[in-house]
């Protein structure tokens, strides 16, 4: 079973390290793509977290549950969703079942890559399948791996930096595709270091998944606002259909 590896403070301040996301820009067509998707049928988040997707979405009239493996950031779920509409249960997102089926089982903001290991990643999938509705389908946002901005012989690339800050990752193995994301942070009590791993997973790989699963590719685009996947995208928003 996957670990949680965010923590109790990291899982408190998600919000304020991903507050671009929160982004009218960003969420509006994201919870637009969703629930479009969704229909009249409801919605299962895979590592649900604080929310920021999910309550939009219920308040839009989408039936939403989720699947969190962190207790503090399903508290902090609980607490930021006033009127109670999202229900969430604890545990991880590649076995855990939640009773129902679903028009809508969907990953955001690169959390299929929490999933370390290529079994968790392929098991994630069979358990998208089985809470899906015939017809219904499977979403996943995540990054293309950024391997042709690492130079040749180095390991290590900064994603993010600025006043007090600075992010890397380290690419560990890039057989098993394991990488270490390192994050500092200098605030007045010094110097703060977090650290997350994470496997980077190919589109083709995880077309093969979803065919594993019983799968299908139905849509991928470059970003939530549809525009087109192309060699030089570095994201992408891919749906997965169950047959009917």
């Amino acid at each position: 079973m996957p670990q949680d590896s965010i923590g109790n403070e990291a899982a408190v301040r998600y919000d304020d390290a991903a507050s671009n996301m929160f982004d009218a820009r960003m969420l509006g067509p994201t919870v637009e793509l969703l629930a479009e998707l969704a229909g009249d049928g409801s919605a299962l988040e895979f590592g649900i977290g604080t929310g920021r997707v999910a309550i939009p979405l219920a308040e839009r009239g989408v039936p939403v549950a989720g699947i969190e493996l962190s207790d503090t950031e399903a508290a902090e779920l609980r607490a930021n969703d006033k009127a109670g509409r999202v229900e969430v249960t604890i545990g991880d997102m590649a076995t855990t079942h939640v009773d129902g089926r679903f028009r809508l089982v969907y990953l955001v903001y690169n959390t299929i890559v929490n999933l370390t290991t290529q079994d968790q990643q392929v098991a994630c999938f069979a358990n998208a399948a089985a809470h899906l509705e015939p017809g219904g389908h499977f979403l996943i946002e995540v990054l293309v791996p950024p391997l042709r901005r690492l130079p040749p012989g180095e390991d290590a690339r900064v994603y993010a930096r600025g006043p007090g800050f600075v992010g890397y990752d380290h690419y560990v193995d890039l057989v098993a595709q394991r990488v270490i994301g390192h994050y500092f942070e200098a605030g007045d009590s010094g110097l703060r270091e977090s650290s997350l791993p994470w496997r980077y997973v190919w589109p083709s790989e995880l077309d093969l998944m979803a065919r594993l699963a019983g799968l299908s590719l139905l849509h991928r685009w470059a970003d939530w606002n549809r525009s087109p996947f192309t060699g030089e995208s570095t994201t992408h928003v891919s749906v997965w259909q169950r047959p009917e």
